[in-house]
């Protein structure tokens, strides 16, 4: 009798969920809750404008199969600046997309700069990401999210990608800025409409009140050679769009807008 074939490798996945809630205290706030589970961990740095909260996968990147979610929950009146140590790799896929959750609740007053590091989609990744950032009534966000195609320094070449990343910032329950992305491999050579054969872009968002009254100090802080970007702003909102050739003039070019919107210094991490 043939002997029964061997059933293929299960390969482990990475699972993980870090979740940060400050309450009221001096410089912005101060740890209530401290969660983190498998790969994802969270530091907190003091800063001058509120604590700063480091989120790390310590799995190296994500690929099918992998579950990571991020959440920080600020109470009334708390201000923050909520970053990752790195940027996020996402892998060749082989068994369906990677998923990221990311979920972040504001109390009344409250302020939170949500500056992750870019995320690197490397050739054949497959990821969905969902971004909520709900405000109080009276909170507001600054919101970046960049995307690297590749590392051109490597000589790394993206010819398909599956991405899914929505991006949604509420107020009382109610939209404010929707944002839904998907880049998929006929993007990677389409048009003026869509890539234009940019590597990077990135969206960085201000929702607060009198938002729209930075567009001019913004638009004269555009001009980062080798990158294109344009910002509108209405009714409370300032949206900033960017396309580059490579990832360094995209992250030279969002550290000097991140600077015209917001207070102090850049998040520590981005300066190592």
């Amino acid at each position: 009798m043939d002997a029964c074939p061997a059933p293929p490798p299960t390969h482990e996945r990475s699972q993980g969920a870090a979740h940060v809630t400050l309450l009221p205290g001096q410089a912005g706030g101060k740890l209530e809750r401290l969660h983190q589970r498998g790969s994802a961990k969270a530091f907190l740095h003091p800063g001058a404008e509120g604590p700063e909260i480091v989120l790390l996968n310590t799995s190296g990147g994500l690929t099918g199969g992998d579950r990571l979610s991020y959440r920080i929950d600020l109470a009334d009146g708390c201000r923050a600046t909520g970053t990752t140590q790195t940027a996020e790799r996402a892998y060749r896929s082989a068994h369906g997309p990677a998923r990221v959750t990311v979920h972040h609740r504001l109390g009344a007053g409250a302020h939170l700069d949500w500056l992750p590091q870019e995320t690197i989609l490397f050739d054949q990744s497959h990821l969905a990401r969902e971004t909520v950032i709900d405000l109080a009534p009276d909170a507001s966000c600054l919101m970046l999210e960049s995307i690297v195609l590749g590392r051109a320094a490597m000589g790394e070449t993206v010819r398909r990608v599956t991405l899914r990343d929505t991006r949604r910032i509420t107020r009382d329950g109610a939209p404010v800025l929707v944002e839904p992305l998907h880049l998929a491999t006929d993007a990677l050579t389409a048009g003026a409409g869509v890539l234009n054969g940019a590597r990077a872009v990135a969206t960085l968002a201000l929702v607060a009140q009198g938002a729209e009254d930075a567009v001019a100090r913004v638009r004269e802080g555009l001009g980062e050679p080798g990158v294109a970007g344009a910002a509108s702003g209405f009714d409370g909102k300032l949206v900033i769009r960017l396309m580059a050739g490579d990832g360094w003039p995209l992250r030279r070019q969002i550290a000097r807008l991140v600077q015209v919107l917001r207070p102090g210094p850049l998040p520590r991490v981005w300066q190592a």
